[in-house]
């Protein structure tokens, strides 16, 4: 593993860069799953990526089939005071889950089962044998991050489907909304500014006004926010961190390290590969997580799609 000091002044956004970049929800899981595919080649965990390419269809299926009536807005009076406060639009922690996540959760189990491996197929009966209110304590862990228990086959299905559902909610919004997101005080940085949830990655951008500025993609509903590079996205400190990646890598990721919190997260760049993917290029490659776990560095930021599940949990 190489160590190298990422270069790049501390500035904000140039004027014109939106602070939150919603998804793109026409094409945002249709261009996830051409990219697993296209990193699954030759890859050692080329099944596994397959398959999560799969869930990624799945989920622009189920998405593409959502429309405005499938789910109901706050009032824009308290959306406009949650922005005043600084608070999450779309809280992924209080927000109401409506029936809807149900019926995406439906649609995605059918679309992916026969492409499943067998412990899939299996965890895929699980959970249609499961009532309501038993995939609704599924569903809180994941939204409030409890992971370290979760079952490694039936809980990244479960976050499929609030991925659909909080993607849909963050782009109900007109876009012109997201500029005054940014407020005083604003909300952690570290954090979804519409749904709170943590990054599951950053990406420095190429293009237009955005040149060589981070964002963090979040996790859960897929928006983006910015995010001044050199500045750790978990404690907000801004020395004592260090770049780290895979010897003889073409230099497209990084993990930034902490050295005050001993947190990392994944930083892609796309001037080294132009169609990265921050939910793909991070499950390609879970081989840098290995390596910053036995340094004894604890990943910020949770992979949905990649759950230890509790004998690793109980090892580590």
């Amino acid at each position: 593993m190489s160590a190298v000091i990422q270069p790049g002044e501390i500035r904000p956004p140039a004027q014109e860069a939106p602070f939150v970049r919603p998804a793109d929800r026409k094409h945002v899981f249709r261009r996830r799953a051409d990219r697993l595919l296209q990193l699954a080649s030759d890859h050692p965990l080329e099944p596994f990526l397959m398959f999560v390419a799969s869930v990624a269809r799945a989920q622009q299926n189920a998405l593409d089939q959502l429309d405005a009536a499938s789910v109901s807005l706050p009032p824009e009076l308290s959306l406009a005071e949650q922005r005043r406060r600084g608070e999450p639009v779309f809280s992924a922690w209080s927000s109401r889950l409506e029936p809807v996540w149900h019926e995406v959760l439906t649609g995605i189990l059918a679309d992916v089962e026969t492409a499943a491996p067998a412990p899939t197929r299996a965890a895929i009966d699980t959970l249609r044998g499961m009532d309501r209110a038993e995939l609704g304590t599924v569903a809180r862990q994941v939204l409030e991050g409890n992971l370290a228990m979760a079952d490694p086959a039936r809980t990244p299905l479960i976050a499929a489907a609030l991925q659909v559902y909080w993607t849909h909610l963050a782009t109900a919004l007109p876009v012109e909304d997201f500029g005054v997101i940014r407020s005083d005080p604003e909300p952690h940085a570290g954090h979804c500014p519409l749904c709170g949830s943590a990054p599951v990655a950053s990406v420095v951008q190429i293009g237009g006004t955005q040149q060589g500025l981070r964002y963090l993609h979040c996790s859960l509903c897929e928006s983006e926010w910015h995010l001044v590079r050199v500045k750790c996205s978990n404690c907000d400190a801004t020395t004592g961190l260090e770049y780290l990646g895979l010897e003889g890598d073409k230099g497209a990721i990084k993990a930034e390290t902490c050295h005050e919190c001993h947190s990392y997260l994944k930083i892609f760049y796309m001037e080294k590969d132009f169609e990265v993917d921050a939910v793909a290029d991070d499950l390609a490659s879970l081989g840098l997580d290995l390596l910053l776990a036995e340094e004894g560095h604890l990943r910020s930021g949770p992979s949905l799609f990649f759950i230890p599940g509790e004998e690793s949990a109980n090892a580590s």
